[in-house]
């Protein structure tokens, strides 16, 4: 090592590279840039810090993500570590004349000595830098006809959770330090002149890892992000606030003349706001999409959501504005994964708008405050509004309901389901009350009570014309009410939606003091729930905060786990959170098969059972005999470890049914009920209650779960003094007894052939080392459907495929106690005399 090499093959009064020395005051981080190097051939110049000088490598078609692409570098002589920060043009008939930028650059990590890994010919180590992660090998590769005296070497990329098939060089082609693509770098005059400033023209916008460089074609539609209802006002400089409004969400699309406006379930309202798609086709911009609010303004220029239930009835459109808010498309630009600050600042430059003389107009920018949260929100309940949304200043644009956006309301009010009403009394028209529902978790509609005030005359008259249209004979709830209660009730198909105001729920689920706001036209009524406040977030987090979920700092946090579900690792994350204490107690002291889909692509994911390299403070090991040596198991009891197995892209988790200390005895059996896909659901909830009863006449207990695909588990709780095999022989003893008594319904045999129209009870769960997913741990399916814990009397409808990652948080939070409640309570110890009576 060292610069002989490099001084000799340049002119320093002629190049603007720096002549440098050998560093001698390492400040123990070593450093790592890739330069891109249009020279007489495009090439990346890959260089680690080593020894006081920067070690260095052409790659002639650039790093690749994907660890199938083993990409040849050849090694090349020594630069000194000031060459880290070059940036420019090497003057023609000079040494590697060309334009040279800062394709990356960070810091390294060694897995060992890196002299010696380099002389001995394979060098691992770890990249940190601002598009390369992970981990990352140089091989050399030997090649004896070779005369040029140069080594080549292989760089190859880990399979972790950074690895991906992506095409970073062509995704990403600017320099990390100017934001320059390499024919934006002009000529050098002379050695040590600053490169001009690029003369781009519009804004720019700072890309993260999601955002592309190149033209991207206008969606038809962007499922809009939705807030989460939380109990107070979240601080600090992270946050901006806006007023929440009283209207309906609409995405206008703009395509060269043509505006389309889209509710939040994609259907077009153009016609019934002609007024604002005319304002709309006035900007000064080809194509965008912007995200807002239509609401009334009635005579008093108050906001009126009753004037916009008018508007939409007598088609009159004079009275409306759209309060735009967010910009996801713009030119060309897909805008969702810029931050928010970036977006809005695009956005107001589109609208025009002036915070000194905001526009009174059709189309208005809906301000912004940052931080001031409990101000805002105080003045905004002062003045009328709903309450305030809050956002997170430097996240992107992700689809669905995410913590990134929440919402604090003034008073409560929320969607309700009507499934029916009662007759007026003496001179009041239509109908004298509605009574109201949400869905359950399991997709029930329960009752939430009635509403009688708040209506006009003219709505009653309507809505009862409407409400004559959807009657039926019985009872859309669940739990409709009784005696008195139901009298003289008229039952309706649970077709139409209402916004109520009101002051709180009782204990049993019932609203007090409702008052009726009015029809939503914009909501399905299957999508209707319970809302349920969550904490707000309590550390005034800096900026990119967003970014760390119990500490633990996600690399590519936008990345797409689920695409047909739009989840993102960082949403993943936050679910986890959600739910940690639900989750954990199923987790501790559990050795865990892991499925990791790093990639996200649910195509691309691998098992992992064991684990040979160090084990963080948060993820444990558990030493484990198998065959002739000790393997290690990975283990986790603490939120930090889920979500730290989150960010390796683990999309599933499942554990075995023992715990340490006691591994070799386990404390659970399993059965796995695999219909086959022609049997219906009947014959299933038929072989849950068959299995159910046999365990019971052995005085076990039996608790049941979805697995999140389309079989059920029943677990059973076990005292751990039974080896591996018993517990085994048991459970398929169980099995083969129900098998004895209706071979035509159930088999344990393992091939497919035989299992046609057949219940297949897997009971090989219960073998030493096979393991069973994790209550409440996600699949790696299409949804993100999760494992759950039921009530047995849940099993009235087909559950299976119905809990996800969007919903299950939900259900929890309403849950009075949880489904297995009872579950220690249950556990017994297997006998010999329970297996007398199989026999």
């Amino acid at each position: 090592m060292g610069l002989q090499r490099y001084h000799r093959k340049r002119d320093f009064r002629k190049t603007p590279e720096p002549r440098g020395k050998i560093a001698t005051d390492a400040d123990g981080k070593l450093s790592f840039v890739v330069h891109k190097h249009a020279a007489r051939r495009l090439h990346y110049d890959f260089r680690l810090e080593m020894d006081g000088v920067l070690s260095s490598w052409a790659v002639p078609k650039g790093p690749s993500l994907d660890p199938k692409q083993r990409r040849l570098a050849v090694e090349v002589e020594d630069h000194p570590l000031d060459y880290g920060a070059f940036e420019g043009t090497i003057p023609k008939g000079e040494y590697g004349a060309g334009r040279v930028i800062i394709w990356d650059r960070g810091n390294w990590v060694p897995e060992s000595n890196p002299v010696a890994a380099r002389r001995q010919g394979k060098l691992k180590f770890r990249l940190f830098g601002e598009k390369l992660h992970g981990g990352w090998t140089l091989v050399r590769i030997r090649r004896p006809r070779e005369a040029n005296g140069k080594n080549n070497w292989l760089l190859i990329k880990e399979s972790d959770d950074d690895a991906s098939q992506r095409d970073i060089v062509e995704e990403r082609p600017e320099s990390v330090k100017s934001g320059r693509i390499i024919e934006e770098v002009h000529e050098a005059q002379t050695p040590g002149k600053a490169m001009p400033r690029s003369s781009r023209r519009g804004p720019s916008v700072r890309r993260r890892d999601g955002a592309a460089r190149a033209k991207m074609a206008l969606a038809k539609f962007v499922e809009p992000q939705l807030a989460t209802l939380v109990s107070a006002v979240p601080e600090g400089q992270n946050w901006l606030h806006e007023l929440k409004f009283d209207g309906y969400r609409i995405l206008c699309r703009i395509d060269n003349g043509r505006v389309t406006l889209l509710t939040r379930n994609a259907q077009d309202w153009t016609s019934r706001f002609r007024s604002l798609a005319q304002a709309a086709k006035e900007l000064d911009v080809g194509q965008a999409l912007i995200d807002g609010e239509v609401i009334a303004v009635d005579d008093k220029g108050k906001h009126s959501f009753q004037v916009l239930q008018n508007v939409l009835k007598h088609g009159d459109s004079a009275e409306l504005v759209y309060y735009a808010f967010d910009l996801l498309h713009l030119d060309g630009r897909d805008l969702r994964a810029a931050a928010l600050l970036e977006r809005k600042e695009l956005l107001q430059r589109l609208l025009r708008f002036d915070p000194k003389a905001p526009s009174m107009g059709p189309l208005r920018y809906s301000e912004h405050w940052i931080a001031q949260g409990t101000k805002v929100f105080d003045k905004a309940c002062e003045i009328g509004f709903e309450g305030i949304i809050a956002k997170r200043v430097d996240a992107p644009y992700r689809s669905g309901r995410g913590r990134d956006w929440l919402k604090i309301k003034c008073s409560k009010n929320q969607e309700f389901v009507i499934g029916g009403f009662t007759d007026p009394a003496g001179a009041r028209a239509g109908f004298g009350a509605l009574l109201l529902g949400v869905h359950d978790d399991s997709g029930g509609l329960r009752y939430a009570g009635r509403v009688g005030t708040g209506f006009d005359d003219s709505m009653l008259r309507d809505l009862r014309a409407r409400l004559d249209k959807l009657e039926r004979k019985s009872p859309p709830f669940v739990n409709p009410p009784k005696g008195g209660d139901a009298k003289g009730v008229h039952w309706v198909e649970p077709e139409l939606v209402g916004e109520v105001v009101f002051t709180e729920w009782t204990s049993d689920g019932l609203l007090r003091h409702p008052s009726f706001k009015g029809l939503r036209e914009d909501k399905p009524a299957k999508q209707i729930q319970r809302e349920v406040a969550k904490p707000a977030p309590q550390s005034n987090d800096p900026a990119g905060q967003d970014d760390r979920v119990a500490g633990i700092k996600l690399t590519h946090p936008d990345r797409v786990l689920y695409p047909d579900q739009g989840i993102t690792k960082h949403a993943l994350a936050l679910y986890y959170e959600q739910i940690a204490d639900w989750i954990i107690p199923h987790l501790e002291g559990r050795p865990l098969t892991l499925v990791r889909c790093p990639e996200g692509d649910l195509k691309q994911c691998f098992y992992q059972r064991h684990t040979r390299d160090a084990v963080s403070d948060v993820i444990h090991a558990i030493p484990v005999r198998e065959k002739r040596s000790t393997v290690k198991y990975l283990s986790v009891d603490s939120l930090p470890g889920i979500i730290t197995l989150v960010q390796m892209g683990v999309l599933e988790l499942h554990t075995w049914g023992s715990r340490v200390p006691r591994i070799e005895q386990p404390d659970r059996m399993t059965f796995d009920l695999d219909p086959g896909p022609e049997v219906p659901w009947d014959q299933v909830k038929a072989a849950t209650a068959e299995l159910r009863a046999r365990l019971r006449d052995l005085d076990l207990g039996a608790f049941i779960k979805t697995t999140g695909g389309k079989g059920l588990h029943i677990v059973v709780p076990i005292a751990p003094k039974q080896n591996w095999q018993y517990v085994k022989d048991f459970s398929r003893s169980v099995a083969e007894s129900l098998v004895h008594e209706a071979p035509e319904h159930y088999t344990v045999t393992m091939s497919k052939s035989k299992r046609r129209g057949k219940v297949f009870i897997d009971y090989l769960r219960n073998s030493r080392t096979a393991s069973a997913v994790c209550a409440y741990s996600t699949r790696a399916r299409p949804g993100a459907t999760v494992s759950v814990p039921l009530r047995w009397q849940e099993l009235t409808k087909d559950l299976r495929g119905h809990f996800t990652v969007r919903n299950v948080p939900e259900r929890l939070a309403r849950l009075r106690k949880d489904p297995w409640d009872d579950y220690e309570a249950a556990r017994r110890p297997l006998t010999a005399k329970m297996l007398r009576q199989l026999e």
